[in-house]
């Protein structure tokens, strides 16, 4: 009997650990805007979207932006989790892959074609705020834009 409760208990601390574990590496997975992105780089992207990815905790939208030089490049740009963005009214279907967009946003801090998007602009001009409100990036509340 007394090796039948160790043997529960030791399954349930390994099940235990196996869920800390979980939450730890989906603490250290999600950030504040400061940790990766320069508030100081704001970027303009313009091009069709190749790839859209709805996970957690952030959504990714990747696209085509073509160079003054005209050499093409693939941005990734972050936004706010899946559910922020359904409540903001966008859902899965609204950006399809070949859809042009322009995304406002900021450069991330290592230079490389990655991005924390703010806005959306959809061709047929509706603007969605794609941002994560509360990580500390700079008028991360939508109207509260205050740049020249």
């Amino acid at each position: 009997m007394k090796s039948k409760i160790r043997l529960w208990l030791g399954a349930a601390a390994f099940c235990g650990l196996g869920l800390l574990l979980v939450q730890v590496r989906s603490a250290y997975a999600h950030h504040a805007f400061g940790a990766e992105f320069d508030p100081n780089r704001p970027v303009l992207l313009k091009g069709p979207v190749v790839r859209v990815e709805w996970i957690n905790p952030h959504s990714w939208i990747h696209l085509e932006v073509t160079k003054a030089d005209g050499k093409k490049e693939v941005w990734m740009v972050e936004g706010g989790t899946p559910n922020s963005l359904l409540r903001r009214g966008l859902k899965r279907d609204t950006i399809q892959p070949g859809t042009v967009i322009i995304v406002d946003g900021y450069q991330a801090k290592d230079r490389t074609n990655r991005a924390n998007g703010r806005d959306v602009t959809l061709a047929d001009g509706q603007k969605f705020f794609m941002g994560s409100s509360g990580t500390g990036a700079p008028y991360d509340a939508p109207g509260k834009d205050q740049r020249k």
